[in-house]
Order: structure tokens, then sequence, then C-alpha cells
């Protein structure tokens, strides 16, 4: 028995190894073309065309005091011709509302609109007397989550292409014009939606809403998540979407065809992955009409956003992410490996269901299997120590040609000392491993229970205060 084991978890640890290789190599090939590609493109002809579709940017916010006025800056700035940016106030209880009124010298008007997709009621649609400001729309809401308020957001809109983006993140002001790229390019078929690369902002020097240097977090809990969003955004879904099997575009910023997405029927309101299962739903839409269609992926850096800086907080987002992930996967179980749905039945779920959602769960179970035959004195010492000397080997490579590929790429992270750090970090994630495959067990005995709800969000600082905290960190260490 004890040797059947070994020979199972021997086996999904090189199925596990094999499939990240291959993701990694359809990534470079995807990678390059796109570099190869995008440096002929002349951005600036998109900005002074009259041309250019209309994009409605819709930010919900629900308590943002501390960052909502930096956050509608950045947005109104953003390096486009025709957009508008609409705040979604979800009832916050705080003075969120407020600071936006009296900033931009809101007043509500009448404004005819249409519940196509469900959301709480409207109290009211506010413009500002300012004309400087004629791209803003402000909508005050009952409380009703996220979701509802991004349903709200596209009942208000009257752009054919929709933004949704966190009001807490920082938006690249180029960020519009390389979303809206695809929508332009492909002719072929229909795009329905393209998302980009999600950074981390912890630790950056933010003044205003704009990033004025970018730095690697000083924690060590946001710098792990730096090595992991790298490898999730550069290597995982650029090679998903070259293999056209791409299930999810970041809730931090997306676009999206409005017309699908209100034919699709919105944003879900019983879920908490609802760009997850809002990706699989248009696309099962598109199928199931027999459309030929494309969600497509932008590898350039185009948000950046504060992510959980302690254990409590990480807990509360890994465990919703993991019921978000089971109920998009149980909710679209129609899917898996039919036909109909092409690359994304035949590859895409699979491999979510398999590798995002299962392998957690058996990992936790290898682990707590292998702690059981080490205290019976059991465990075969030389095999568990050449499979671990294995599996960290790969998992120290892939973060360290993570951290090099972007830097090949993109360079954002200019100091040079601050790669090398990333580096040095990338021999310390594997250790840190169990504590998310705990995180996905929790999460999906959350799912069976029946929690329902985001359980707490991140305790955010606002990052005029990290900014703050950070110079008087470097301060002291100076002394």
């Amino acid at each position: 028995m004890n040797s059947f084991f070994t020979n199972i978890i021997f086996i999904i640890t090189l199925f596990i190894i094999g499939s990240y290789l291959l993701l990694g190599i359809f990534s470079a090939l995807r990678l390059r073309k796109y570099l190869r590609k995008n440096s002929f493109v002349n951005y600036n002809s998109l900005v002074s065309t009259p041309l250019s579709p209309r994009v409605s940017v819709i930010a919900p916010a629900y308590n943002e005091s501390q960052t909502i006025i930096d956050n509608v800056r950045t947005l109104l700035s953003l390096y486009y011709n025709n957009f508008e940016v609409i705040i979604v106030n979800d009832g916050s209880t705080d003075d969120t509302f407020k600071k936006i009124k009296d900033a931009y010298k809101l007043v509500k008007v009448n404004y005819y609109f249409d519940y196509r997709i469900p959301c709480e009621r409207i109290r009211g649609v506010y413009r500002s007397e300012d004309p400087s400001f004629n791209r803003l729309t402000v909508i005050d809401k009952k409380n009703g989550g996220k979701a509802d308020s991004l349903n709200a957001g596209v009942n208000i809109s009257r752009s054919p292409l929709v933004v949704s983006i966190d009001a807490d993140s920082i938006i690249e002001p180029g960020s519009l014009l390389k979303l809206i790229k695809p929508f332009l390019e492909i002719k072929d078929r229909k795009v329905i939606g393209t998302g980009g690369v999600i950074r981390i902002v912890n630790s950056c020097d933010v003044e205003k809403g704009f990033i004025r240097s970018i730095h690697i977090p000083e924690k060590i809990l946001p710098r792990l998540q730096v090595l992991e969003y790298t490898r999730a955004f550069l290597l995982g879904r650029m090679a998903w979407s070259h293999l056209d099997g791409l299930m999810l575009i970041s809730g931090a910023m997306g676009m999206f065809d409005r017309e699908t997405l209100v034919a699709a029927g919105g944003y879900s309101l019983d879920t908490v992955g609802e760009d997850m299962e809002l990706v699989l739903r248009m696309r099962r839409y598109m199928a199931e009409k027999e459309i030929d269609y494309e969600v497509t992926y932008i590898p350039d850096p185009l948000c950046w956003t504060e992510v959980p800086s302690d254990i409590k907080s990480l807990k509360r987002q890994r465990t919703r992410w993991t019921r978000g992930l089971v109920e998009s996967l149980a909710k679209h179980k129609k899917i898996f490996l039919r036909r109909k749905y092409g690359r994304l039945g035949l590859l895409g779920y699979p491999y979510w269901l398999f590798f995002e959602w299962m392998a957690p769960l058996i990992a936790f179970g290898g682990m707590a299997y292998t702690l059981i035959l080490a205290i019976l004195g059991m465990l075969n010492w030389p095999f568990f120590l050449l499979l671990f000397l294995f599996i960290y080997s790969f998992a120290v490579s892939l973060s360290t040609w993570s951290v090099l590929f972007e830097e090949i790429t993109f360079h954002k992270y200019e100091r040079r000392r601050d790669v090398i750090r990333l580096i040095m970090v990338a021999f310390f994630e594997p250790f840190f491993y169990p504590v998310h495959a705990t995180f996905a067990v929790i999460g999906n005995i959350q799912y069976l229970l029946g929690k329902q709800g985001w359980g707490g969000g991140a305790d955010r600082r606002g990052f005029e205060m990290e900014n703050n905290r950070r110079k008087k960190f470097n301060n002291n260490n100076q002394v």
C-alpha cells in the first residue's frame, strides 16, 4: 500500500511539472510574437483618431474613503480620447460618497436607464457642475456587492465597451490603449474580453494616485505574492490565451464587449468568483450561439493593486478565491470535455479542474500522509528526500525564470537589488506552499458548508499611509 501511494504521488508530480513546462513554452512563444508585433504599434494614432470606440470605465466603491479621490483622479487621467468614468458607490457606510461629491461638485441629474441586468436599486445618478469633469458619472445605490455594482454600471453605460476595475487599484495611463487593441485588430471573429497583467503596489511610492517609483514589497507576504502574480500572469494566462483556453480575466481590470456581457446575463450575484464565472458564461453563450469569438490577454503591466500583508487577510482572500473557483466550475460543469466548447472544454476547463482545484487538495493529503508515515517510522526517506529536492529545484527554477522573464521583457523593477531580492525569495517560497494548500482545503470546506459572501476584506492602509510608513521605516534604518 505504501509503495502504491508513493508511485501515485510520483506520477502526479511528473504530470504537474510537465504541464508547467509546456505552459512556459507556450507563454514564451506567445510573448515573443506579441512583443515583435507590438514594436510596430503607434498608440498615439488611437488617441488622435475620432473613430476610437467609446469605453466606459466602471469602478465599484465600498468604504474606499482613504483612496477614492486619488483613484478617481487617476482614472480621469487615462490616456484615451473617448471614454467615461463611472464610479458606483455601493451603499458605503463611511464618507466615500461625500468625499467624491464635494471634491467634484456633483449634482443629481435626470438619467434614463433600464435594468437590463439585475442590480440593487439605484438611488441617483450624479454629474459634475464643473465642465472639466464631464467624463465623470457617479452612481449612488443600495449595497449589493461588487458584482451588483458592476451590473449597475453596465446598465448606466452607453458605450460598446466596458472596463471593470477595482476602485482601490492604480491604472497605468496607457492601459485603455493596450486593452482595446485586440478589439480593433481581430476582424475574423468577435473579441468579447481582454485582460492584462496585475502588479503589486505594496511599498511603491504613490503620490496622488500615481506611482512615482516602483519597489518590491518590504514585507515577506506581499513579496511572496509578487512571485506568484508574475508566474500566474506571464506564464499561466499568457499560455492559455495562446491555447484559447483562458477562463479568467482578473476582476482588478478587464475590458468586455457590453452587448455580449448583457446578453449573457451580466455578473452573477450568487458567487464570490464573479470574474471567472462571467468569462465562463460569456464563452458558453458565444459557443452555444455558434458565434466565432476570442478572449485574449495583454502581457503589458496595466494595473497595480494592494495585496494582503498579514496572514489573516491572506487567508480570507484565498479561501474566497477557492470558493469562487469551485462555484464557477460547478455552475459550468457542462463544459467539461465537450467538443462543442472547443479548447475551453477540452483543455482549459479540465486544467482548472485538476490543477487549480484538485491539485492543492491532493498536495494537502500527500503532506498529511507523509507526516503520518514519518511519525510511524514507515517513511522511505531516500525516496522522500529525492522527490523533495526534485520538486523544490523545479519550483525555484520556475520562479527564477518568471522573474528573469519579466525583467527581459518589461523591466518594471529597475533596481538590480530588487531583482536579486526577488530571486532570493524564490528559494523560500516553496516552504510556504503548505499554507496555500491549507487555505484551499478551508475554502472547499466553506463551500460545502454553504458559506456566502466575501468574509471580510483585506485591511488596506491606503497608499499615502503606506508611503508615510515606508519613509519612517527607511529613516529609522538610516539612524
